[in-house]
């Protein structure tokens, strides 16, 4: 009998552990300022007509070596933005949220290289994020993880 209560508390931490171990988030828990996972930029999500957005609002090194001016969006493919700043750039686009502390359908851009990307976020805690920017599929894409600053 005591191995039965065992092999019964077992399944049901089994069948129901999802639930006793996952967040209830609300949809503007993402709100905040992030820092990217290179530690180089802090990201403010906003929300606007129902959507979420993400602007690059601080940089580690705003300033381009080279010109000692602030430093511009150079990678991007179209030669009029490449003479915007690349502080106050709009990275995330168009998210929306779909439950489960996950928004998506959302787009990310990358100064770095100046491509964009189809992308998801999950909130893997309150202050830790998940940011997987892909190509086609979610399975062909990279992933970064970003913490929220503390203000």
């Amino acid at each position: 009998m005591k191995y039965f209560r065992i092999l019964l508390l077992l399944a049901a931490i089994f069948f129901t552990g999802n639930s006793l171990f996952a967040q209830n988030y609300e949809s503007d828990d993402v709100l905040g300022i992030w820092l990217n996972e290179d530690k180089d930029g802090h990201v403010k999500i906003y929300k606007e007509n129902g959507k979420y957005y993400g602007k690059l609002v601080w940089l580690k090194n705003p300033i381009d070596d080279e010109t000692g001016k602030p430093k511009l969006d150079k990678y991007n493919p179209d030669d009029e933005l490449k003479k915007r700043p690349t502080k106050g750039i709009i990275l995330l686009t168009d998210f929306v949220y779909e439950g489960d502390g996950i928004w998506e359908d959302g787009d990310i851009y990358d100064p770095k290289s100046g491509k964009t990307y189809s992308c998801y976020t999950k909130l893997e805690t309150i202050d830790r994020m998940k940011v997987r920017g892909y190509i086609g599929i979610s399975l062909i894409g990279r992933t970064t993880y970003w913490t929220r600053v503390k203000e």
